[in-house]
């Protein structure tokens, strides 16, 4: 592993890179940028996933976004798909430059919520291959249903202006627990995974949530390039993950460039670090990038 930073609209991001096991000095790889769950760090399911798919032959990096974990900066915490998916196009360019990759084999695996950034990302010719996992898709109409219906989000709205407006003048941050079992204003109360400490709630988490967040992710709209993703794109999904119904909306509209796989039973959480899931989405993912890629 080594340790590495990039910039992404001036603030210095920090990433982890992982190495085939075979790795030759001077020979040129495809490479893959694995990002996780909103909230997450690269420790998280980034750096499970990265070090499982390096072990395939690939070249991969898991890093911390703008705000979040090890990178810079100003505002934290916040779950913006618009600077994630730029953070993304950002770590692509990184990539781009390395003399032992490939600059026209480098693809992107998104697990949960960064699925649509990986879209964005791949729609604007950043990548040259995606594979999502356990992907959570929404528009604004799917995020009103699941976030409780329209009042609901209103509200959310109005707290996420506050939080925007009180940082823009006085610098004060408005932040919650992300996942906690005892604090109901939590975002993930009593969650899987992030509540567990030999699972997601590990030292480097930042477990915290600004309230500035709901904005961009309740208006996001990971739906708005499906039909403009420029080759295939591989689903590695479950009718038992958080969200299927964005999964089916956006197959509707993409068509025949999803390539789908589907494991029975397997939840969102499962996805994340459970033995059996990971290397069957390792597999498929790894098999994929190599017909995509190599």
């Amino acid at each position: 592993m080594e340790k590495i930073n990039f910039e992404s609209n001036g603030m210095k991001l920090v990433g982890d890179i992982f190495y085939p096991d075979n790795y030759e000095e001077g020979k040129k790889y495809p490479a893959l940028i694995v990002t996780g769950a909103w909230t997450t760090v690269k420790e998280q399911m980034p750096m499970l996933y990265a070090k499982k798919l390096a072990k395939k032959g690939f070249i991969t990096l898991a890093f911390d976004f703008n705000g979040w974990g090890e990178s810079e900066g100003k505002k934290r915490y916040i779950e913006d798909p618009i600077s994630k998916t730029a953070d993304i196009e950002a770590a692509a360019d990184y990539l781009k430059t390395r003399s032992d990759i490939a600059s026209d084999e480098v693809g992107g695996v998104g697990v949960c919520a960064s699925s649509g950034y990986m879209v964005d990302a791949y729609a604007a010719n950043k990548l040259n291959a995606v594979a999502l996992v356990a992907p959570w898709l929404h528009n604004p109409a799917l995020a009103t249903q699941v976030y409780g219906g329209e009042e609901s989000v209103k509200n959310l709205l109005a707290l996420s202006d506050k939080a925007e407006k009180d940082f823009e003048t006085t610098g004060e941050l408005q932040v919650l627990i992300a996942a906690s079992t005892t604090d109901k204003t939590s975002p993930m109360f009593n969650a899987p995974y992030y509540t567990e400490k030999d699972r997601g709630l590990i030292p480097e988490y930042d477990n915290k949530f600004n309230v500035a967040t709901w904005r961009p992710w309740l208006t996001y709209d990971a739906f708005k390039n499906a039909d403009k993703i420029p080759g295939k794109i591989l689903f590695v999904e479950s009718e038992a993950m958080a969200l299927p119904q964005g999964s089916k909306e956006f197959k509707a509209i993409a068509g025949d460039k999803v390539e789908s796989v589907n494991l029975p039973g397997v939840s969102q959480f499962d996805f994340y670090d459970k033995p059996e899931p990971v290397a069957t989405a390792v597999d498929n993912v790894a098999a994929y990038m190599d017909r995509e890629l190599k």
